[in-house]
């Protein structure tokens, strides 16, 4: 009999919140409890252990004010289930399937729950089927522009929820991984491509509660790395370094290839970096770089297209220019633009703004305005918002050089019609 995987929802949410034990989240709302007017209330490792139990109890009104506050999500959200809603299903018909709620496109699917199934509705195919759509677009991501894919991907994530309500055993697993890789997608899109925030950090909760469905653990460290990103570009360098911690003892649970440890420790880099301590990023990238040199013939995940030494070496040129080295930066980025492919597009132009930012600490601003120039020839074939926030940064950095032609002309380009209304729209 197969062990049952308990509440993943609750699960999911707490990790993702930053509460990496059972026995923190206990502590959190038991600290939590007096600022909502809460008295003699002292919740113990031993009750959030039974609501991360196949079958929780419905909590208690103070406890669901403080599920709610803490986790910043509906109470039905969390996997449990009101004893009026059980009630209900009482007497409806076996075959029923959960109702799933109309998604608008640009949500990103944070308002779907993950429904359960009572009789696989759908054929033994239908995870296999759908993580093949997943295939065209983890491919057509690095091509089509975010405004247009983003839509897509969405809905797609909505027919994989709803499919969820139609699967059970196996090929639900098989669905929940998919369907968990589609919504990290639309997570990446929302926030490397679109800077929506907000909405990306609510995807990434969706995409860990899927991944908790297959028990999928390198899935899950993807998503919670990813999930560091938010915190570490806002320079809360504490909490990415919780969920950073989260996306490590993940990885230890699976199989882990060494190109993933190593892009662990790009990612963590990137974070350290923003909050100001670009030593200790240039520290993990050195060992990011040891950990490939050590590699041995084992796989990475096939969804797992977004990494390569090359684009560790892109990381180590941007942590090096803000680590004060703009000469070893400008080795280390022209060497990375000699060798990048013509599908990587995007990582180009945040490569090309690194290299104008160089341009700029070695106070060249002709060099500097020249990369950002090309580097807007690249956001015109395939607009990436981090790759604007690079050029936007060097256009700021020329201000002591602004009434020279060739900022001018940078001017020009940054300002045209065109490119201003694009900037707006977006």
């Amino acid at each position: 009999m197969a062990r049952s995987a308990g509440n993943t929802r609750l699960k999911a949410a707490r990790q993702h919140a930053g509460y990496a034990s059972q026995q923190a989240l206990a502590d959190a709302m038991t600290a939590a409890a007096p600022m909502l007017g809460i008295r003699n209330m002292q919740v113990s490792a031993r009750q959030i252990r039974r609501w991360e139990s196949a079958n929780p109890p419905w909590p208690r009104n103070d406890h669901q004010r403080l599920l709610v506050h803490l986790l910043q999500l509906p109470i039905e959200e969390l996997g449990f289930t009101s004893p009026w809603s059980e009630a209900k299903a009482e007497g409806s018909p076996a075959r029923a399937t959960a109702s799933v709620p109309y998604m608008p496109a640009n949500s990103g699917g944070s308002a779907l729950p993950l429904p359960h199934a009572n009789v696989a509705v759908q054929p033994a195919t239908a995870g296999s089927d759908f993580a093949a759509i997943n295939a065209a677009y983890r491919r057509l991501y690095f091509t089509v522009q975010p405004a247009q894919l983003h839509p897509a991907v969405s809905e797609h994530t909505r027919l994989g929820t709803q499919l969820l309500a139609e699967t059970t055993g196996v090929p639900r697993r098989i669905l929940a991984a998919a369907l968990a890789e589609s919504l990290l997608l639309v997570g990446r899109i929302e926030f490397f491509d679109l800077r929506q925030e907000a909405d990306a950090d609510a995807t990434y909760v969706r995409a860990l509660q899927a991944a908790g469905e297959a028990d999928d653990p390198l899935m899950g460290s993807a998503i919670l790395a990813h999930a560091a990103f938010i915190p570490g570009w806002d320079g809360d360098r504490e909490k990415a370094a919780e969920r950073m911690r989260a996306a490590r003892t993940y990885a230890r649970r699976g199989q882990p290839s060494a190109e993933f440890l190593a892009w662990l420790d790009a990612v963590e880099a990137e974070c350290e970096t923003l909050c100001g301590y670009p030593r200790e990023a240039l520290r993990l990238i050195n060992h990011a770089e040891a950990v490939l040199a050590e590699a041995g013939d084992e796989a990475s995940p096939e969804w797992f297209n977004w990494f390569s030494p090359v684009r560790l070496a892109a990381f180590k040129g941007n942590t090096q220019l803000k680590a004060g080295q703009p000469a070893q930066a400008k080795e280390t980025l022209l060497g990375v633009l000699d060798v990048i492919g013509a599908e990587s597009g995007k990582q180009r132009s945040v490569v090309l703004g690194d290299l104008a930012a160089a341009a700029v600490a070695q106070k060249a601003p002709e060099e500097a305005c020249a990369y950002a120039e090309q580097a807007l020839n690249q956001l015109a074939t395939a607009w990436y918002a981090t790759g604007m926030d690079r050029v936007s940064e060097v256009r700021r950095s020329l201000q002591p050089w602004a009434d020279t032609d060739c900022v001018r002309r940078l001017d020009d380009r940054l300002y045209g019609w065109e490119a201003t209304l694009s900037a707006l729209r977006r």
